[in-house]
């Protein structure tokens, strides 16, 4: 029982929670806590993992978020260092290709593991909603996601944030503005078109906003028009993307018949 409490209290410890509510662990952090000298070591264990993965039908980059930074050297340099943003599931991957006889390797695997577990219940949950539970679960993301995004886009010089949301609106729906959208769907004047996607539909936004939000971090985009052109190209880039899944287009998922301010009212 000792061995369990100290593997997550070690583990937990280096655990970080993004902008979304999402957990993650830095890989560096993670190395030194499986007792890694040298992360050029580690980075082949990563990739064992990567691989994994793969072979296991995940998004790599999902799971393993390229995620560089720059550390000082002192008296004012710098160097820029890679590093990864690990998902629990990409944590559970390396502990798995790990060298198994350090004792702190031993307890990753088995924290790593149940959480892994836990995590698999929660998604079965989220299946077990209904539509408009799935609606009103997603809408909260794409709000926490849209302030995230609003904060970044604001660092990178935009100031007209109508014009960029319809960016991303326009490469997503094939030219479609947001009030091109609301015409479609029928809507009255500034009714907002998110409390009226299903849940499908909301993910795919979803996916554009948190997907803008860390190319412009990464990347470091400076300038209104440069974050423009990135969140048009990621649209049209997730447009593409659900093609090639054989999935309906956005502007083909049918629109709710009630709207998520006419449910709350009615709840």
């Amino acid at each position: 029982m000792n061995e369990i409490i100290k593997s997550i209290s070690v583990f937990e410890n280096i655990k970080h929670i993004d902008e979304f509510g999402s957990e993650y662990w830095s890989a560096r952090e993670l190395s030194k806590v499986l007792e890694y000298s040298e992360y050029r070591k580690f980075m082949s264990v990563i990739k064992k993992a990567m691989v994994s993965c793969n072979t296991s039908l995940q998004n790599v980059n999902y799971h393993f978020a390229q995620s560089d930074g720059m550390i000082d050297l002192g008296k004012g340099a710098k160097r820029k260092v890679s590093n990864y943003k690990l998902s629990r599931y990409a944590c559970y991957l390396i502990v798995q290709n790990a060298d198994s006889k350090k004792e702190i390797v031993a307890l990753g695997q088995t924290y790593f593991a149940i959480q892994t577990r836990k995590q698999e219940l929660r998604e079965k949950q989220y299946d077990e909603l209904s539509e408009d539970e799935k609606r009103f679960y997603n809408r909260e993301l794409t709000k926490k996601g849209n302030y995230s995004l609003n904060q970044t886009a604001r660092n990178a010089g935009v100031r007209n944030f109508d014009k960029f949301h319809n960016y991303g609106y326009k490469g997503l729906y094939n030219g479609e503005t947001a009030n091109d959208i609301a015409k479609r769907k029928g809507l009255r004047y500034r009714e907002d078109i998110l409390d009226n996607m299903g849940s499908d539909e909301l993910i795919a936004n979803l996916f554009r906003i948190s997907q803008t939000d860390q190319k412009l971090k990464n990347e470091n985009v400076i300038g209104e028009n440069k974050a423009n052109i990135v969140h048009y190209n990621m649209g049209k880039d997730i447009r593409k993307f659900i093609a090639g899944q054989g999935g309906k287009m956005p502007e083909e998922l049918p629109t709710p018949e009630k709207s998520l301010k006419e449910l709350e009212k009615r709840l």
